[in-house]
């Protein structure tokens, strides 16, 4: 158990460059916020609804997050910073990291029944600062979502969601994707969010670039094999 505690704590350090040792990371509300996640949602588990609900509202009057005691949430989850809100039947894979002030929302179910409503997000995902993901949406895993983001749909894996409504990048994710991209998207000047707009405009057109050029090799690829099939033809007319 102490082994697996140390392994969080520098999974903690290897995502923020802040900690000059392990004992600073102590110090993070978003470490003690899923300390006492822990204990709730196993009180939640048991059905000591009350109970769980005191520890959480505890841990929101000390850390600024409010995690629902009924989430589940896996190993080496990383709240940078805080103000961060998680619902009831959001659930939360291994590796993921969320910063301040973001909202795993739900919605109201339109038929009253409660059931999912919160989202899922898989193992690596990244979630900037001020964005929202909201509904019983499925983020991919290594998903990155960017910063003041709103997702409502399902994130493709290994995509990057910035705008609202958030709208996938058409750039090709293994040109930046590392181990772990801090703040969900690339920081370079290429990806200002001031530009945001134009960026997307310049993706577009080399997206359709790239397509009218297929279409063209396409068509002429059959007019080529006709021109093939044809050669024997003239041959023999020559020959006669």
């Amino acid at each position: 158990m102490l082994r697996n505690f140390i392994a969080y704590l520098d999974s903690v350090k290897s995502r923020d460059p802040a900690p000059r040792s392990r004992a600073e990371i102590l110090l993070y509300p978003g470490v003690w916020s899923l300390v006492f996640h822990r204990v709730a949602h196993r009180l939640y588990r048991v059905r000591l609804y009350f109970l769980a609900r005191l520890v959480n509202h505890i841990a929101r009057f000390l850390t600024g997050n409010d995690i629902h005691p009924g989430a589940k949430i896996g190993k080496r989850f990383f709240i940078d910073h805080g103000f961060t809100v998680i619902g009831e039947t959001a659930e939360i894979g291994d590796d993921v990291t969320l910063y301040q002030n973001v909202t795993l929302g739900g919605t109201d179910p339109a038929n009253g029944i409660a059931g999912k409503r919160h989202p899922t997000l898989m193992d690596g995902v990244i979630v900037g600062s001020g964005a929202q993901v909201l509904g019983p949406v499925t983020v991919g895993a290594r998903a990155r979502v960017g910063a003041n983001a709103v997702v409502t749909k399902d994130v493709p894996e290994g995509a990057t969601m910035v705008g609202i409504p958030a709208r996938q990048m058409l750039v090709d994710v293994t040109a930046y994707q590392r181990d772990f991209l801090p703040y969900g998207t690339p920081c370079s000047d290429c990806f200002d969010p001031e530009k945001q707009k134009l960026e997307l405009l310049q993706c577009e057109v080399e997206q359709l670039r790239k397509r009218l050029a297929e279409l063209i090799v396409e068509r002429e690829a059959p007019s080529a094999a006709k021109d093939e099939g044809d050669m024997p033809l003239f041959k023999e007319r020559d020959r006669a």
